[in-house]
């Protein structure tokens, strides 16, 4: 299947949520799909990530993760989705966090470098932990991913308004037209 990393892919407001939103549909068996599944893809995602994310100015050029680190990167994404969505949904865990920390720490002394996508996604979720509004975290309404609200009335429903957003209200569109036809 073909794919691009394109500015939707990085909704997330942080590089650890960008990351952790590499699961497409997650909660979905059926049409669940795991971008970093193909090793091209995870090599790709560091350059889109440093040209795209919105924590690119902080941590820079990243290199790809070495295949050595790449399941240290994997349970640090499952981590990442684990600890934010349950903390979002208002069922944080000491066990979730933990984990992440746990996760966060084996990618820190595993990285070949501060520039590897794996130490850049720990220390971006580490300093997500802290964030001062941590109501600001959102799932959207339409796929699920994790996202930051840094609108000013706090009121953002979905990850990025051109695609989620538009999907959501053309449903909503349609819906009602059809219902007005019967």
């Amino acid at each position: 299947m073909s794919f691009t990393w394109t500015p939707h892919r990085f909704a997330g407001g942080a590089l650890a949520l960008d990351v952790a939103n590499s699961v497409i549909l997650r909660f979905d068996a059926q049409r669940t799909v795991d971008r970093f599944a193909d090793d091209r893809q995870l090599d790709n995602f560091a350059a889109a990530a440093s040209t795209f994310s919105a924590e690119r100015a902080l941590f820079g050029d990243l290199a790809a993760v070495s295949r050595q680190n790449r399941e240290r990167l994997i349970a640090l994404r499952e981590a990442i989705d684990r600890y934010f969505r349950g903390r979002t949904l208002g069922r944080e865990s000491r066990t979730a966090l933990a984990e992440l920390l746990d996760a966060a720490a084996a990618a820190l002394r595993g990285a070949e470098s501060e520039q590897s996508l794996e130490a850049a996604t720990a220390r971006s979720a580490l300093a997500l932990i802290s964030v001062p509004e941590p109501e600001r975290m959102k799932i959207c309404g339409n796929c699920g991913w994790l996202f930051l609200d840094r609108s000013k009335n706090r009121s953002r429903a979905w990850c990025d308004m051109a695609v989620c957003g538009n999907r959501v209200k053309a449903n909503r569109h349609y819906r009602r037209k059809k219902e007005g036809q019967s």
